[in-house]
């Protein structure tokens, strides 16, 4: 059975994206971006809604090829090439890059391949992600809190019909100020 992570960069008022629907504020520095790498390359398989799929397959899949890309760019546009996605979506035709089209349920999807894959899964994108944290399919939470307060927009944790009794596994500030906050669920 896999172990089902979901983890974003957050401002500090608990949003990944603000009114605008940017991220630009969380542009991470390099000790971060190295993090999430890591992260990534020990991720068997993600899960991706279609926005979140659409951000990242504008951009990844030939970042690589920019000349001024620097190495920790270069480093992860392969490794999100390559990585196994399932992508959520009821309008996209099709998917590249080690993706797979996923027309289903997400709750009832994500809990077959997590039965049925080992490993580090992922599931990117707080939409996706708001009916399997209500489900209580999250193994791990992964916040990485920039110091940036955004005022509104789309928010890391859905609204949830009861608490979420969480373990805190790690903490760590990285340059700048920004704060990992890594966190079980409890299931006690």
């Amino acid at each position: 059975m896999g172990k089902l992570i979901y983890g974003f960069n957050v401002s500090v008022d608990g949003y990944i994206a603000d009114a605008r629907g940017s991220i630009d504020w969380s542009d991470p520095n390099d000790e971060v971006h190295q993090y999430w790498n890591d992260f990534e390359r020990d991720t068997a398989l993600a899960f991706y809604g279609r926005r979140l799929y659409d951000l990242m397959s504008d951009y990844w899949p030939t970042a690589d090829e920019d000349p001024d890309a620097t190495p920790l760019i270069v480093d992860f546009a392969r490794i999100w090439r390559d990585m196994p996605k399932v992508v959520f979506s009821r309008t996209l035709e099709s998917v590249d890059w080690n993706s797979r089209l996923e027309r289903g349920d997400p709750v009832e999807v994500v809990t077959k391949l997590k039965a049925e894959t080992g490993g580090q899964l992922e599931v990117a994108g707080a939409t996706l992600a708001a009916p399997i944290v209500q489900a209580g399919l999250v193994d791990e939470y992964r916040i990485v809190v920039s110091p940036v307060a955004v005022g509104g927009g789309l928010p890391f944790f859905p609204n949830l019909p009861s608490w979420i009794s969480l373990r805190l596994l790690e903490n760590r500030t990285f340059p700048g100020g920004t704060v990992l906050l890594r966190y079980e669920a409890r299931r006690d």
